[in-house]
């Protein structure tokens, strides 16, 4: 009895002892044991706060000789850590401090970047005095590509990686539905696609958003292509096509989700046909999920004439409490061993420890042969990727707030009504009069939405709810007409 109680104890010992045994030497100490902190804010997926914390934390080891903690604050999406930056500056002025205990803003996009710059939130990067060699002409990291910014004149922040909203499909489910592979956004409106369309929600996030602003944008430079000598006509014509090819996906969608990798995950599980995905969310799932042949359940495309290279940036906040760590982390991000971070394959020196980041980085120097050889996209090198459009801030950037309200009162609050309506236009073939009035986004012209609808961008509260539900309204009860003269067309009464 004594030795099987030995035994047991020794069995319960063991486990207890594997995982220790098992776990990787870190660099990252908890926070009471360190020597140093530090405070970043972020929408980054916990891969990538993973990888980065503990490379960082030992780069920081290394170069300095004292550990460090870092304290990963994730409340959300983008949209949930503007409100929390706003509230927090807000509470922060009204006590007379300076700060509010956080010292970086890791990941997100460029307009959200820049928002914060322009309420005095960042601070001047000092990676410009640093390493000039990276931004001088000709140098390694442009200011612009594809009409996006990658850093401002003021330096405040600066891009780290690069990344593009794209099409992810199941090539099985499109076999099932006889869809053909989708190369644009406008192949993703065939009704052929009706309840197997997967989207995010671009009030939750502005990357979205911005897919969402340049979908518009593509269709509008197809119109100034057409129609250069009718310019104003030709903005018109682009704004109501962008919006109507919008109406089209949204019908199509099973759901508008807060979460950006449900999309993918869905799509390879066969839940959804397609959907609208951000690149490296695309090729992590395809290399994840795979057929018993080794085929892949997930494909990602970028849509041919639709993205651009959007930068993914890194700043300092204002009143950071440990100021010359967060520049350095800046600074890290940008160094060889951070940008290789992104895209090597794990186990590779200056890779990441267990799973790939499949992101590409900002620096145009890390495209060579040899760093690709060792990377998770041999084939990869977005500066020369011909499929790219160049956005133009002047044609939809004032829109970008507009266009995610008008996405929500549009699309999502009245989802129920357009997809209904939309399955009766099918079912009747589509017909031409019950089309327009599905289709009729008059309300939202470009002189209004073009330039920012004041009624969407107010600081009125009130005031915006009201004209949301106005907006709302209108779209749902077309939407209900729309489908009874479908239904009417069906029964032979038109």
């Amino acid at each position: 009895m004594k030795k099987r109680a030995w035994i047991i104890f020794g069995l319960l010992a063991a486990i207890v002892a594997l995982p220790i045994a098992l776990r990787r030497e870190t660099a990252t100490v908890t926070s009471g044991a360190a020597d140093d902190q530090l405070v970043i804010l972020t929408p980054h997926h916990e891969s990538i706060r993973v990888e980065f914390g503990e490379a960082f934390a030992t780069y920081w080891q290394k170069t300095t000789g004292r550990s460090l903690h870092i304290d990963w604050r994730t409340p959300g999406g983008t949209s949930e850590i503007r409100m929390l930056l706003d509230s927090t500056y807000k509470a922060a002025a009204e006590t007379g401090r300076t700060g509010i205990g956080m010292d970086v803003l890791f990941g997100g996009g460029e307009p959200d970047f820049s928002n914060q710059a322009k309420k005095g939130r960042l601070v001047r990067l000092r990676v410009f005095e640093s390493n000039p060699e990276w931004f001088k002409p000709g140098g390694p990291i442009p200011s612009t590509f594809t009409g996006e910014c990658y850093y401002p004149a003021n330096h405040l922040w600066v891009g780290t990686c690069m990344s593009q909203f794209g099409i992810c499909y199941n090539p099985d489910v499109l076999k099932r539905l006889k869809l053909p592979s989708p190369t644009c956004w406008s192949d993703l409106g065939d009704a052929g696609y009706a309840g197997a369309l997967a989207l995010a929600d671009p009030t939750k996030s502005g990357s979205v958003a911005r897919a969402f602003e340049l979908l518009v944008q593509g269709e509008i430079l197809r119109e100034l292509s057409a129609n250069p000598d009718h310019r104003d006509a030709a903005l018109a014509d682009g704004w109501t096509a962008g919006l109507q090819l919008i109406q089209r996906l949204a019908a199509n969608s099973r759901y508008f989700t807060d979460s950006a990798t449900k999309i993918p995950q869905d799509v390879g599980q066969g839940n959804a046909a397609a959907g609208m995905c951000i690149d490296f969310y695309g090729r992590s799932y395809a290399e994840e999920l795979k057929t018993s042949t080794g085929n892949p359940r997930v494909v990602w495309v970028a849509p041919r004439g639709g993205t651009t290279m959007s930068a993914d940036p890194v700043g300092v906040l204002a009143g950071a409490p440990h100021p010359e760590i967060a520049q350095s982390f800046a600074e890290f991000c940008l160094s060889d061993e951070g940008q290789m971070l992104w895209f090597l394959k794990p186990g590779n020196s200056n890779g990441p420890r267990a799973r790939a980041l499949h992101r590409t980085p900002i620096r145009r120097d890390m495209y060579t042969r040899g760093i690709l050889a060792n990377s998770t996209m041999p084939g990869a090198n977005p500066y020369e990727d011909p499929g790219n459009f160049t956005y133009q801030r002047e044609l939809t950037g004032a829109s970008f707030n507009t266009l995610r309200q008008l996405v929500k009162v549009m699309c999502i609050d009245s989802h129920d009504e357009m997809k209904e309506a939309w399955l009766a236009l099918r079912d009747a073939g589509m017909p031409r009069d019950a089309l327009a009035v599905f289709a009729d986004v008059s309300i939202m012209p470009y002189a209004v939405g073009g330039k920012g609808d004041p009624g969407f961008d107010g600081s009125d509260a009130l005031q915006t709810a009201t004209h949301a539900a106005r907006i709302g309204e209108w779209f749902r009860t077309n939407y209900r007409k729309a489908r009874d003269m479908a239904r009417q067309h069906c029964s032979g009464g038109l």
